[in-house]
């Protein structure tokens, strides 16, 4: 399967607006050869931008943005993996969700591992891990950002016959040793593919880092099996 990585800076708050990115990139991957396209964490609305305008947007799983997503990959017969605020009841998630290229959801995650104050201030913790799930002969786990700094996330995915880990991120300056050492080194301990999204750049305080981390280790391990 080729996978396409969309690296991008971070848009207006605004789902809408998120959506029509979505379907700008979904087209440029479809027509590319692409079967999955990989955003980066919180693309439809934009990560840091503050617990009220996060909660002003959140949106059930099953919302209209995920609808619209649906759409989009149906029109482009693409899958989608996207990041979005998901809401369910009182309580906001940072999300992910899985969607195939007949439009069909497959998998959601909510991050399981909050980083610091601007998580903690804007999110919830999950608390089940990613599932893992099949994309046409690909056996693929999810994960968000800071949750791949704990090895034990990649390990059980790994174990659960996982052969990739997709990775949206919004990682950001001092933190350049996940992207350059620690993704690279979950990849090569469990075997396992590696896709790390993230966006380009941030508003206000943070400065995001541009990274794109491709391909695996060659040996085989809990997560192996020859795939095409």
């Amino acid at each position: 399967m080729r996978i396409a990585l969309l690296q991008c800076a971070p848009g207006a708050p605004d789902s809408a607006a998120g959506l029509a990115r979505l379907d700008a990139a979904a087209a440029r991957a479809a027509a590319a050869g692409a079967g999955l396209v990989v955003t980066p964490e919180m693309f439809l609305t934009g990560y840091a931008i503050g617990a009220d305008a996060v909660a002003r947007l959140s949106e059930p799983a099953d919302g209209r943005s995920a609808e619209a997503a649906a759409a989009i990959a149906r029109r482009h017969r693409v899958a989608l993996l996207y990041g979005y605020p998901e809401r369910d009841g009182d309580a906001v998630y940072n999300a992910v969700r899985l969607v195939g290229a007949d439009g069909v959801p497959i998998a959601g995650y909510r991050k399981t591992h909050l980083f610091g104050d601007l998580d903690r201030a804007q999110f919830s913790a999950g608390t089940a891990p990613s599932p893992v799930v099949a994309l046409g002969s690909l056996r693929v786990g999810l994960a968000i950002c800071y949750d791949i700094e704990f090895p034990e996330v990649a390990r059980g995915l790994a174990l659960a016959r996982a052969e990739a880990v997709l990775v949206p991120t919004a990682n950001m300056r001092p933190f350049e040793a996940v992207a350059t050492r620690l993704v690279p080194t979950r990849a090569a301990e469990n075997t396992l593919v590696r896709r790390l999204r993230q966006l380009r750049r941030a508003r206000g305080r943070f400065r995001v880092l541009r990274a794109e981390l491709r391909g695996g280790p060659g040996r085989r391990g809990p997560g192996a099996r020859r795939h095409r």
